[in-house]
């Protein structure tokens, strides 16, 4: 029933959505088939959904990994946005360079930026036994906020008419186009790479043996000698880089550019994908395209029935709500009990 839920989950979505539907005067055949039929119909949209899917997959792949050792990262979207600032600042600073060494300088250092961001709530939980889930959190303000002084500052384009925005990206930034005629780029493949790379490294290393056995017993841990601060570093660290790439990913990808918002809530859609995909490697990635065709869906209905942007926010929570609901049910048995009078 555990790998069950995820199903039951989404069923109980979609039920609901055909209420919400009719209250929104909507047929809700006509919605669901430009929620979930229409988006991918032809060969582009089957490609963007894959484009919308690698971000997701990337900080859900780091994500899941801590919530494995109850690391509770709720900030991948900021160590998405600082490793975007990284990244793309490569670019900004060596923008008269055309190598061939530019792109994986800048894929390394935004993997490097989001670790980096990520870092700070590794030493605050470490050092004085700060949750890790408002320090987080809040850095993702933080880091939007540099972004936006950024690009409305120093490292505006000087030929951009004023507009909050960086210099576009030169053909040796940009994310190398996988299929003509698409925007699927190669940070795709990165995505993959990474689902595989993680699934190694819990199944078959001892670092992911050591973040199972954190998770599921600490004082068993402990006795063995793991050391939790070292685990929590590592989640974090991880969690920080992939978000970094996919910050990166999205700048010298589909974006091209660093602007004041470079992503519509990924970071924080991806703690949906790693718990709706069960926490593990080959889930997230089925659970990242359904999320990702939610996005889709969204613009699609938006565009044909008039519907409001938000309708893809309200699907997406009542994913995780259903998901949540389901594994109370499955895992905890409720029972009624009478309490008798108090002894006088």
């Amino acid at each position: 029933m555990v790998y069950l839920t995820p199903l039951l989950a989404l069923l109980l979505t979609v039920l609901t959505s055909t209420i919400v539907f009719s209250l929104l005067g909507v047929n809700p055949l006509e919605a669901l088939e430009n929620f979930f039929i229409k988006p991918i119909d032809n060969q582009y949209g089957a490609t963007e959904l894959l484009v919308k899917a690698t971000p997701l997959i990337l900080c859900a792949i780091g994500l899941s990994v801590g919530f494995r050792a109850n690391v509770w990262n709720i900030g991948a979207e900021g160590q998405l946005t600082m490793g975007a600032i990284i990244g793309g600042g490569v670019f900004i600073y060596l923008h008269d360079v055309e190598s061939v060494l530019l792109l994986p300088a800048m894929i390394l250092m935004g993997a490097a930026g989001g670790a980096l961001w990520a870092a700070i709530p590794a030493f605050l939980k470490t050092r004085f036994n700060a949750n890790e889930i408002l320090t987080s959190l809040m850095l993702v303000y933080v880091a939007i906020l540099v972004l936006s002084l950024l690009v409305h500052g120093p490292w505006r384009d000087p030929d951009g008419f004023n507009f909050p925005e960086s210099r576009t990206f030169s053909e040796s930034a940009t994310m190398p186009i996988l299929m003509e005629g698409t925007r699927l780029h190669f940070g795709t493949i990165i995505a993959l790479l990474a689902v595989f790379g993680t699934w190694i490294m819990l199944s078959k290393t001892l670092v992911g043996f050591q973040v199972k056995v954190i998770g599921a017993a600490p004082k068993a841990g402990s006795y063995a000698g793991f050391s939790q601060k070292k685990i929590i570093w590592f989640c974090l660290l991880f969690g920080g880089a992939m978000a970094g790439l996919a910050g990166v990913s999205e700048v010298s990808g589909p974006v091209g550019q660093l602007l004041p918002s470079i992503s519509p809530g990924y970071g924080f859609t991806a703690i949906i994908v790693a718990f709706l995909g069960r926490l593990h490697p080959v889930g997230i990635i089925f659970a990242g395209l359904l999320m990702a065709l939610t996005y889709l869906g969204g613009e699609t209905a938006q565009i044909n029935l008039g519907l409001p942007v938000a309708v893809t926010g309200v699907f997406q929570g009542m994913v995780l709500f259903y998901l949540l609901a389901c594994d109370v049910l499955v895992n905890y048995r409720f029972k009624m009990v009478r309490f008798g009078k108090a002894a006088s």
